[in-house]
C-alpha cells in the first residue's frame, strides 16, 4: 500500500480489538510492526492516538498509513485491483444492481459470492467495486457484510460520507433488514423472538459461532412463519435485531429447525433427503429500508437467488405472496 487510506469500521467489525481487526484485514501485518505504528501515531482511530486493544465501534474511522510490505501481502483480503477477476465481478455486479442514487448502490449479492478477501479468496465484492463507480468521484464503501453462501440486498456507500451515514443507521437500528429463510421441520410458536448470547467456538480453524450466554455477545432475532409444509420444511421471515456472526444461523439451529442447506450449524438434519432440492443455503437477505440523507425511508427488495427460486417453485411457494416483508416487524 503506497498512500494513506481511511477505512470505516463496519457494522459487523464492531466491538473487538484494533490488532484483531487488523489481523482480519492485513494477516501478514506482523504484531512487531503494528505495535511501531501505534507507538508512532501512523495508525489512528478517529484522529486518535490508541493502543493495539482499544475496542472498535462501527461508524469509526482508521487511519491506515502507506506499509513498506508485498501487495499482495498487505492486501490479503482484497482482490488484485484492476485483476481480470475483478473486471468479471464487476460486470456481474452490474447487472445485479437493484437501486442506486446519489449515496447508495444495492446489490442483489449473489450465493457463493464473497463480500471480502481472505485465505483463499481472491474473488468478492470487495475487489471490485472499483468497477462500480460510474460517475462517482470515490471508490465505493461497504457499509455491512454477507455471509458467502447468503444472497441478498447488500448496500454500498458512494461516498466516504455516505459510508459512514449508513453505518451508523445500522447502529442506530433505524436500519431495518429483513432476511428470508427455509428450515427444515417447523418452528413453535409459529412467530417469537430468539435472545442468546453468541461467541465464537474455541479452538477452531474455521469460523463457527455457538449459544455462549457466559461470555457470549447479545444477539436478538426475531421470527415470523410464512407458510407451512406440512411439518418438513417451512418458509419464515426473519428480523435480526442485532447482528452478530452467522446469528440467524445459529438461532435458529438453536430451536430446532436449522435453515436447509445449513450443514455447519445443523448438520445432517439441515438436507433433505431424496426431495432433489438444492443443497445449497437457503437463506436470503430479502429487503432493507433505510433513511437517505434527509431521514426519508428507502426500501429495497431483492429477487429470490436461482437456487432458492426453484426450491420455491418445488415446494409450490409463491414469492408474491408474502406482500410487504416489513410489515410483520413494524411495531
Amino acid at each position: 500500500m503506497k498512500a494513506v487510506e481511511t477505512r470505516i469500521v463496519a457494522q459487523d467489525d464492531g466491538d473487538q480489538r484494533l490488532d484483531r481487526w487488523f489481523k482480519r484485514y492485513f494477516p501478514t501485518l506482523g504484531h512487531v510492526h503494528l505495535t511501531k505504528l501505534l507507538r508512532t501515531g501512523q495508525v489512528r482511530v478517529d484522529g486518535r492516538r490508541v493502543k493495539a486493544g482499544e475496542r472498535l465501534e462501527a461508524g469509526q474511522t482508521i487511519r491506515i498509513p502507506p506499509m513498506d510490505v508485498p501487495a499482495a501481502s498487505a492486501e490479503a483480503v482484497k482482490a488484485k485491483p484492476g485483476g481480470k477477476g475483478d473486471a468479471e465481478t464487476a460486470e456481474q455486479l452490474r447487472r445485479l444492481i437493484l437501486h442506486t442514487d446519489r449515496d447508495v448502490l444495492a446489490i442483489n449479492k449473489p450465493a457463493g459470492l464473497a463480500v471480502q478477501g481472505g485465505s483463499g479468496i481472491t474473488k468478492h465484492v470487495d475487489g471490485a467495486l472499483d468497477g462500480l463507480m460510474f460517475d462517482a468521484k470515490e471508490r465505493p464503501r461497504l457499509v455491512h457484510r454477507l455471509d458467502k453462501d447468503t444472497s441478498g440486498v447488500l448496500l454500498v456507500g458512494r461516498s466516504y460520507q455516505a459510508a459512514r451515514r449508513l453505518t451508523e443507521a445500522f447502529r442506530a437500528k433505524s436500519a431495518m433488514k429483513i432476511y428470508w429463510a427455509l428450515v427444515v421441520g417447523e418452528p413453535k410458536p409459529n412467530a417469537g423472538s430468539i435472545e442468546g448470547a453468541i461467541g465464537k467456538l474455541p479452538g477452531r480453524a474455521g469460523e463457527k459461532m455457538a449459544i455462549d450466554l457466559e461470555n457470549g455477545k447479545r444477539a436478538f432475532t426475531r421470527y415470523v412463519t410464512v407458510e407451512r409444509l406440512g411439518g418438513k420444511v417451512t418458509w419464515v421471515a426473519l428480523f435480526p435485531v442485532t447482528g452478530r456472526t452467522h446469528q440467524l444461523r445459529v438461532h435458529m439451529a438453536e430451536l430446532g429447525t436449522p435453515i436447509l442447506g445449513d450443514g455447519k450449524y445443523g448438520g445432517a438434519e439441515a438436507f433433505l433427503q431424496g426431495e432433489g432440492v438444492s443443497r445449497k443455503l437457503h437463506l436470503h437477505a430479502r429487503a432493507i429500508r433505510i433513511p437517505d440523507a434527509k431521514g426519508r425511508p428507502v426500501e429495497v427488495i431483492a429477487p429470490l437467488a436461482d437456487h432458492m427460486a426453484r426450491s420455491w417453485a418445488f415446494f409450490g411457494l409463491d414469492e408474491a405472496a408474502a406482500g410487504n416483508p416489513f410489515e410483520d416487524f413494524e411495531d
